[in-house]
């Protein structure tokens, strides 16, 4: 029978291996670990690729949020608005430094509703944070609107969303700064954790530089209290080794989700995620292939047993659902999300066939 991981973590590596492989012993054979030419080069590249002013190469994403936050003056007493349908690292990066994540409702398209957000802001309001999610950018205007109309800031969480875009502009260029993870699952991924922020504010950049690294000026004196958070040159190496092929991986993951919409497209037991060429103004990466099915669970049961390994993302809890927390929200629309929500196989090694079979299978399930 045939097997389809969810997501084939070796072949990152093997995929490439001669070339990641020299790229790595290149670095250790120089002795260059920490804060040297690799990193300096990946931020520089990865600025460009944003067409952002900078670009920080940090830990991980987590520390990306936090480090964002902290910069722009988030603490205690702050609200900070975020969609309920995250990770639970968005919420926390909020509450971590004193402030309190305010959960709002998730779309049509999965997206932070801007509708939502507006009902939920009070004077203690300081920042609104879509999280871009799935590969995909929420509908910026909405939000910009309300943000602007209350006079608070908009930071990003786009964790998701490296190389997705909203009416021509990249996710994580529309705030204050914006925030990328490179966990080996991601689009851009490296062997371990890894994370960027970006922004365009002068200011925020040189809060961010310190923050990253101790407090620790350009001439290495330590002028503020900081974090230990840098991203490593092997790390910082294999990223910018592979960003250069990075418009091909999402060139071949929309080839993908246009194949599934081929698929599953006349069958009403399922809601799909926005097809690529739905809607103009947005331009999906599909990080994830994330849908609503009908009878989940029975399905994710059948194509288990065709071989077909899916998942529900953050094992199906979405953050207001987390009580140990303190969350009493009611947020119906994410419940409802929840209840139908999975995703299938979605990554550029998936060939065409294997989709093919994925179909077959899903559609099967339904009699079609």
């Amino acid at each position: 029978m045939k097997t389809i991981p969810f997501f084939p973590y070796a072949d990152l590596f093997k995929r490439d291996e001669a070339a990641l492989t020299e790229i790595m012993m290149g670095v250790c054979r120089r002795g260059a670990y920490i804060q040297q030419q690799e990193c300096r080069d990946f931020d520089a590249n990865l600025a460009k690729f944003m067409g952002v002013k900078y670009a920080f190469g940090v830990a991980n994403g987590t520390d990306a949020i936090i480090i964002g936050l902290k910069a722009v003056g988030i603490g205690a007493g702050d609200e900070v608005i975020v969609p309920s349908h995250t990770y639970i690292a968005t919420a926390a990066s909020v509450h971590l430094l004193g402030a309190t994540p305010v959960l709002a409702e998730c779309g049509a398209d999965h997206m932070l509703d801007a509708a939502d957000v507006a009902k939920r802001i009070t004077s203690k309001t300081k920042a609104i944070m879509p999280v871009q999610i799935n590969g995909r950018t929420c509908d910026m205007d909405a939000l910009r609107a309300v943000a602007d109309k209350h006079a608070i800031m908009i930071v990003e969480d786009a964790a998701q969303g490296l190389g997705s875009k909203f009416n021509g502009q990249c996710a994580g260029t529309f705030g204050k700064f914006g925030t990328i993870s490179f966990y080996p699952a991601k689009l851009l991924g490296c062997f371990g954790d890894g994370g960027a922020i970006v922004t365009n504010d002068d200011e925020v950049a040189s809060r961010i530089a310190l923050l990253k690294d101790h407090g620790r000026n350009a001439d290495g004196l330590v002028v503020a209290w900081g974090y230990n958070s840098r991203l490593d040159n092997i790390h910082a190496a294999v990223l910018d080794y592979k960003l250069k092929s990075y418009p091909q991986e999402i060139e071949r993951r929309r080839s993908v989700a246009a194949r599934y919409q081929a698929g599953f497209g006349d069958l009403s037991e399922l809601t799909l995620p926005p097809a690529p060429d739905a809607d103009s103004r947005h331009f999906d990466v599909y990080q994830n292939y994330e849908l609503q099915a009908d009878r989940r669970d029975e399905l994710r049961t059948h194509l288990d047993k065709q071989g077909v390994k899916t998942i529900i993302q953050w094992a199906g809890t979405p953050v207001h659902q987390f009580k140990e927390l303190g969350f009493t929200v009611d947020l119906p629309k994410t419940d409802a999300f929840f209840k139908r929500c999975m995703m299938l196989p979605m990554n550029s090694g998936v060939t065409d066939d294997e989709v093919d079979y994925i179909v077959r299978a899903v559609r099967s399930f339904y009699g079609k």
